[in-house]
């Protein structure tokens, strides 16, 4: 089994920033993709950002320009570097990791709040 350890979320005044953390139990270099995922109350869950094995990223829109995805192969962690948050920006945040070959494996979440 692999499991994954969302830390680093917490209440941020608007403006502020916060990085996000998932920490795998299996080595992520063979990871095809990993992508942070969010949910808020009565929304259904979508993709924040995505970073594939070849380094490629992508980001909804909302994000861009202020949120930044990177792993460490050697941590096998995976950041999401969160700048100039807004208060739509609450929500729960996951980790998606997919391995090739396998199934693709879910965190249990961190909450973000952002508010004065």
């Amino acid at each position: 089994q692999v499991q994954l350890v969302e830390s680093g979320g917490g209440l941020v005044q608007p403006g502020g920033s916060l990085r996000l953390s998932c920490a795998a139990s299996r080595s992520i270099f063979s990871a095809y993709a990993m992508g942070w995922y969010r949910q808020a109350p009565g929304k259904q869950r979508e993709l924040v950002a995505r970073i594939t094995s070849g380094g490629s990223t992508n980001y909804a829109d909302s994000v861009k320009g202020r949120f930044t995805i990177s792993r460490d192969n050697a941590k096998n962690t995976v950041y999401l570097q969160m700048n100039s948050l807004r208060p739509e920006d609450t929500a729960a945040y996951y980790c998606n990791v997919r391995y090739t070959g396998s199934a693709g494996y879910w965190g249990q979440g961190t909450q973000v709040t952002v508010s004065s």
